[in-house]
């Protein structure tokens, strides 16, 4: 007794064991941009008339540099898994979905970078 369909018996396709795991780190960033989304936000509004100075010397304060660093990652990778879904789901196409795959794992790298760069060149000083 098996509970494939027939198309899916005469296909031979089965579970690519991926989706659990994939779920999990969706969750666990999900829970884990929670804090350090109010944390950024907060900063941002109690820096908000602030001048550059004051500002620059806030992110300079290591726990302050290693949360914005924290945060960067924690959002950029959400954001990772979340496209990747969207595009597995909803383009058909094999190599357009490779491609946009491709494409999009490689911006949100040199985001990544860009983003961590300008983290700690302020936190590491000049």
């Amino acid at each position: 007794m098996t509970l494939k369909t027939p198309l899916s018996r005469a296909r031979g396709l089965g579970s690519a064991k991926e989706g659990v795991g994939h779920f999990i780190l969706q969750r666990a960033t999900a829970i884990a941009n929670v804090p350090l989304t109010v944390w950024f936000v907060a900063s941002l509004i109690y820096f908000c008339g602030a001048d550059y100075e004051a500002a620059h010397a806030y992110l300079a304060n290591p726990v302050v540099t290693v949360l914005a660093a924290l945060f960067l990652v924690s959002v950029l990778f959400h954001m990772r898994l979340g496209l990747q879904v969207v595009i597995e789901d909803y383009i058909a196409k094999e190599g357009t979905r490779i491609a946009l795959l491709l494409l999009m794992n490689f911006a949100v790298a040199v985001l990544a970078v860009a983003c961590l760069y300008s983290v700690l060149k302020i936190g590491l000083g000049p």
